[in-house]
């Protein structure tokens, strides 16, 4: 029995105008389930803090792509003892994530089409249907990979009392 997959997040609208000054938030984290989802829950904090509202296309959209890249980083660069970095950074109108592990030589490669039956392989091809931009990079000074993506954020309005 094959099953319909659900269409795909929409990506923000873009704004012309700034609307941030330049923010950075820098995180190591376990490179373990607990650890991705803590990095996912402080992302979602900073992000709010930074004016980008809780419940928010762009926060859900931000929040996706960071829980996918720190769960990548996890199941597919985990190094026992080691950590993964989560680092966003806010400027003008754009946010960037990148989430670097310590596994250089498995490198990230958005799948296929994938059949209904595999569990996995979506990830990547969802992070570029929600990012503007994407990629990856070795580390210089440490063995590993940094993964990246930036998403253009429009000015989001507040959110609106379900009661009007």
């Amino acid at each position: 029995m094959t099953s319909k997959q659900p269409p795909l997040p929409k990506r923000p609208a873009r704004t012309a105008q700034p609307r941030f000054t330049w923010h950075h938030f820098t995180m190591r984290f376990s490179s373990t389930p607990r650890g991705a989802r803590l990095a996912r829950r402080l992302a979602g904090e900073r992000l709010d803090a930074w004016g980008i509202p809780y419940g928010s296309e762009a926060h859900d959209a931000l929040l996706l792509t960071v829980a996918e890249l720190s769960s990548n980083a996890v199941r597919h660069g985990h190094v026992h003892g080691r950590d993964f970095r989560l680092r966003l950074v806010a400027e003008g109108t754009a946010i960037r994530i990148e989430v670097t592990d310590t596994r250089g030589e498995c490198l990230p490669t958005p799948a296929g089409p994938a059949s209904p039956d595999q569990e996995g392989g979506r990830g990547l091809l969802m992070v570029a249907a929600l990012a503007d931009r994407w990629g990856w990079y070795p580390c210089v000074d440490e063995p590993g990979k940094t993964v990246w993506a930036v998403l253009e954020v429009s000015r989001c309005p507040e959110r609106q009392d379900s009661s009007q």
